[in-house]
């Protein structure tokens, strides 16, 4: 007798009476298969590259909190941007470590042309002209306190922030910058910041909105790369989505498009896959999630213990983004992917 036919044990039916003969796993017998049926696939299409850039020369500074991470001086994120490009990686997202002297309540260094940002910007543009640079206007790591706006009384007065982060959107495209992804989540920053742009000929520069930036316990380790996690008081509540809302998530990403977003971000990651497949079936708009520090910090520290294979995990874990919707995705383990997939 065919074993897949006979009974399960005598007065019971066949597995193929129970299925109908609908056998699911004649499809993942063998490698073959598996990979011509596979729905979703991961390439470096799909990578965008965090860096964090310092002043200095030579300078590669490990972050304790984000193993395998660095700030780097410009000729060394001039170099791996240069490795990059070479490993097919779309572009780079910048973020500065700003030296303490340049920081105070209004974060008003992000409005000059030298600062770390538009250097970096220039020079890698310079150096790797086919590379995408994305720059972020928020002006957290330029403030003495470390939030995202301008502090007034206690307060994160979003009118004048808005002000001055649309101001630095136009600095940064001054500089090159192809991209511009503000993460501060002021009300009405988006059409501003389009609006600016627009008025001072930078039409075809994108705006990459973090429509829904939720107020996380995953940032810890970014912090510390950006020199804010001995800064900040309080938290950010009072402007960033609470994680247990949703529907709030969708009105946030509709606001945006509305004002002139031309793609939607969802931060944190796996945490929000839920947000990333509602945000891509409302909208049908490009969508990404950036794996923020936490997310890889974890990942790392797992692997480095031995408890998980962390290669494995990294893959599986941006597999998911795509899975849940996502065009993209914003992970500091974009080299070491990149590599991977050439081979």
């Amino acid at each position: 007798m065919n074993t897949h036919t006979r009974t399960l044990s005598p007065g019971h039916r066949s597995v193929d009476e129970i299925t109908g003969s609908r056998r699911m796993r004649r499809m993942r017998k063998a490698d073959w298969s598996r990979r011509l049926v596979q729905e979703n696939r991961l390439t470096v299409d799909d990578l965008i590259w965090p860096i964090f850039v310092i002043e200095g020369n030579n300078r590669r500074e490990e972050i304790a909190a984000m193993p395998g991470v660095y700030r780097m001086s410009l000729d060394l994120a001039v170099k791996e941007a240069e490795g990059a490009a070479r490993l097919g990686i779309p572009a780079i997202a910048t973020f500065p470590n700003v030296e303490m002297s340049l920081r105070d309540q209004t974060g008003s260094h992000i409005l000059d042309p030298d600062n770390i940002i538009n250097k970096a910007t220039r020079a890698i543009k310079a150096a790797v002209p086919e590379i995408g640079v994305i720059t972020d206007a928020a002006l957290d790591p330029f403030t003495s306190h470390g939030h995202d706006g301008i502090l007034r009384e206690g307060i994160i007065v979003n009118d004048e922030t808005v002000a001055q982060v649309a101001a630095a959107a136009v600095g940064q495209a001054v500089a090159g910058a192809d991209i511009i992804a503000p993460s501060d989540m002021m009300d009405g920053r988006i059409g501003a910041i389009r609006e600016a742009l627009d008025a001072n000929g930078f039409q075809d520069v994108a705006i990459m909105s973090y429509a829904t930036k939720f107020a996380s316990a995953f940032y810890g380790p970014y912090r510390e790369a950006v020199g804010t996690a001995g800064l900040l008081k309080g938290d950010k509540k009072t402007y960033y989505i609470d994680h247990a809302n949703s529907d709030e998530a969708v009105r946030e990403a509709e606001q945006d498009l509305a004002e002139g977003a031309d793609m939607l971000m969802v931060k944190p990651g796996l945490p929000y896959l839920d947000i990333i497949r509602r945000l891509k079936d409302e909208f049908r708009v490009p969508t990404f999630a950036y794996q923020v520090s936490g997310e890889y910090s974890m990942i790392r520290a797992a692997a480095a213990n031995g408890w998980i294979d962390g290669e494995r995990a990294m893959l599986e874990s941006l597999l998911a983004f795509k899975r849940a919707g996502c065009d993209g995705i914003l992970t500091y383990f974009a080299p070491q992917v990149a590599a991977l997939l050439k081979g």
